[in-house]
């Protein structure tokens, strides 16, 4: 990877490597959530995709994800600017907004744990939506986003 590329190259010019190392493994991308057609608002639960490890943060099956959870939330630096709910501690926003990356992301700090001793990741709160019914989900909703 290029030194310190995040700050020398426009996310559309990332290599795929570049892409995914800006990823500061929160696991925020990857909880449940659900927009209110007439006021717009976005509902975030504690339930994270079923492929979700809560513990690593990480996708189980990162590779086939796709093919395995269709609706998974699929960033891309073109699509960036359309996730308006991603925390404003995410990388990719914040590299998106021209700002620079917090202090404690892995690739300045050198350390993946950071983001979880900082409480920044959902490994504390998260649980996995497999076995959830449907009919429960509006009981593990923890915010409510307004969303222009």
């Amino acid at each position: 990877m290029r030194e310190r590329f995040w700050e020398q190259y426009p996310l559309e010019e990332l290599t795929a490597e570049e892409w995914e190392a800006l990823c500061d493994g929160c696991g925020q991308c990857c909880l449940l959530k659900f927009q209110d057609e007439e006021s717009g608002e976005l509902a975030v639960l504690n339930l994270a995709c079923e492929l979700l490890d809560v513990h690593s943060c990480r996708c189980s099956d990162y590779e086939h994800r796709l093919e395995r959870v269709p609706e998974c939330t699929r960033l891309t630096p073109e699509r960036v600017g359309e996730f308006r709910w991603l925390p404003h501690s995410c990388a990719y926003r914040r590299v998106a907004e021209g700002r620079k990356l917090a202090r404690w992301h892995p690739l300045l700090s050198g350390d993946p744990e950071r983001v979880h001793r900082k409480g920044i990741s959902v490994r504390s709160f998260a649980v996995t939506s497999r076995g959830v019914p449907e009919e429960q989900y509006e009981d593990h909703i923890i915010a409510v986003i307004p969303i222009d």
